[in-house]
């Protein structure tokens, strides 16, 4: 059997009195010379990331830096998905266009998220989450350009387009257009964010970062239910497109085209390499037979799809069949307040509980409260019912997230989170698209139960998710 070696670098040392002084940590190193069948000293525990002796302090460090900087890029995504619900029956008007064609709207957007989720993995792999490809002389035969835009930063270019052709009330086909570019752009920012967070393990941060998502679909619908009113209701888009100019400065200035490991190291992390016996094959194929990754990608899609739904069509509901007006736009604002506020308050309570068994107590008090809005005629009890949806529902993804960390390999996290994130977030548009042909088949009224029988298959899902990581 083949032998692995350890390298040890030590720096001149001082004898004491017999004694040898003890060489600085960073003076010693490890490398594997050739592999065995089984692991090497240098390959155990490596899912555990590896800390700086000499952590940062303060509130600007680099840390913190590149917390805001995706903080921002989850408040967009969450601006951008709370957008559509108070803009719907005025894009209905004025394209004159029934439930079903105006649905088109979400099933383009699951088209580009989906889309995105299958490149994530090849664009991150070979792109790097913010990389640039410097021609090296180690590597002469390997023909890379000396500038590539990082991944996120083609996602973020990629919606500001979609934006620009939705601010000039295109044609309908166009409009549509746009929705597919502003899904792909999100999907590909949305594993960036999720995959960097879960790799540092850090559930808090979590939490508070898609809170921060939150936080956009609750200041959203304060001024998109504004446009809905106004004769350019399309120049709200505007301000989406001037939100995320900002985004593509940040995501170049802070992590400056760099990988994501780069960027961990920077903060104190490193990712280890795969084992030896899981690093060959395809990084596809690793990812796709893992029946983890696929229930967890499902349960997103399932929560995502359920929050966007009430975002995308509770509005209309409440207009046709509740008899509100147009400022009901309003109520959306209550959902996103729910998800931040919930995503914040509850993390000593997911802690507390331990956060796969308190996932069970949320959606049955989700389940509750959609059956409050379905059975209970009273505007006002309605409002406050879907703002506790949110509240309760808030919490829902970054835990998932923060799960996939703990089950799934680190070598592997990242793509698996860019095809969880990806694939899930689908069904912020897929769920939305088949409740605009049930609401035409039938009529608005079946948006309640539909809502409930998917948050009751929610709880299957989660059922059949390991609570631990299965032995590779």
């Amino acid at each position: 059997m083949a032998l692995s070696a350890v390298e040890t670098v030590v720096t001149p040392s001082t004898k004491v009195k017999g004694h040898v002084a003890r060489p600085a940590r960073d003076s010693i190193k490890l490398s594997t010379l050739e592999h065995s069948d089984g692991p090497s000293a240098a390959q155990i525990d490596n899912d555990i990331p590896q800390y700086n002796s000499s952590p940062e302090k303060g509130l600007f460090t680099k840390t913190n830096l590149h917390f805001a900087t995706l903080c921002w890029c989850l408040f967009l995504a969450g601006w951008n998905d709370g957008t559509i619900g108070p803009l719907l029956p005025r894009v209905q008007g004025v394209y004159d266009v029934n439930f079903t064609i105006v649905s088109l709207i979400f099933i383009f957007n699951t088209v580009g998220f989906v889309a995105a989720s299958i490149a994530n993995v090849l664009l991150t792999d070979y792109f790097g989450f913010g990389v640039v490809l410097l021609l090296s002389t180690r590597e002469p035969a390997r023909i890379v350009s000396n500038f590539l835009a990082q991944v996120m930063v083609i996602g973020s270019l990629i919606q500001s387009t979609g934006y620009v052709l939705s601010a000039i009330a295109p044609p309908f086909p166009v409009f549509v257009l746009a929705y597919f570019l502003s899904g792909f752009g999100i999907a590909l920012q949305d594993a960036g964010c999720s995959g960097y967070i879960a790799a540092v393990n850090d559930s808090t941060r979590m939490g508070i970062m898609h809170a921060i998502y939150g936080f956009g679909t609750f200041a959203s619908p304060l001024v998109s239910t504004q446009f809905a009113q106004l004769p350019r209701w399309s120049f709200h888009y505007l301000v989406s497109l001037g939100m995320s100019l900002v985004n593509i400065a940040m995501l170049s200035t802070v992590f400056r085209f760099r990988t994501q490991e780069k960027c961990l190291e920077e903060i104190g992390h490193t990712i280890p390499p795969a084992p030896i016996a899981n690093s060959s094959g395809s990084k596809y194929k690793q990812i796709f037979k893992r029946k983890d990754v696929h229930l967890l990608a499902f349960f997103i899609l399932v929560g995502v799809g359920v929050a966007s739904t009430i975002g995308s069509w509770i509005v209309t509901y409440i207009i046709d069949v509740r008899g509100g007006n147009s400022s009901s736009g309003y109520i959306n604002s209550g959902l996103g307040a729910g998800i931040t506020l919930g995503r914040v308050a509850l993390l000593w309570f997911n802690n507390k509980i331990g956060e796969r068994r308190v996932i069970f107590i949320y959606n049955i008090l989700v389940i509750g409260l959609l059956m409050v809005v379905w059975f209970v005629p009273s505007l006002i009890g309605n409002a406050i019912a879907i703002s506790f949806v949110g509240f309760f529902s808030g919490p829902l993804y970054p835990i998932v997230m923060n799960h996939a960390g703990r089950i799934i390999p680190a070598w592997i996290l990242t793509g698996c989170i860019a095809w969880i994130a990806g694939f899930g977030q689908a069904g912020s548009a897929l769920v939305p698209f088949i409740m605009g042909v049930l609401a035409s088949n039938t009529s608005i009224r079946s948006l309640q139960p539909f809502l409930v029988s998917l948050s009751t298959f929610m709880l299957f899902l989660w059922i059949l998710v390991p609570n631990a990581r299965r032995p590779d």
